[in-house]
């Protein structure tokens, strides 16, 4: 039984500290104010304006620039 080879405690222990502090520093990330999912909805928003202003703006200067620069 001394030649049996296996996970010690130690090291299991070991294993889940590491994963543990793993999860800490991913989920600070994802879940403070600066954090993934801030950010992210700060960039569906901000397409989202530009998505709106492309629609409404963007005709009108190209307009513009049409009936100024065509001959």
């Amino acid at each position: 039984m001394k030649n049996q080879r296996g996970i010690t405690l130690v090291a299991l222990v070991i294993t889940i500290i590491v994963m543990l502090i793993l999860v800490g520093v991913t989920m600070a990330a994802a879940l403070s104010p600066g954090g993934l999912f801030t950010r992210a909805s700060d960039a569906a928003r901000n397409w989202d304006e530009a998505q709106t202003w492309e629609n409404d703006e963007l005709p009108n200067i190209v307009d513009t620039y049409v009936n100024t620069y065509a001959p």
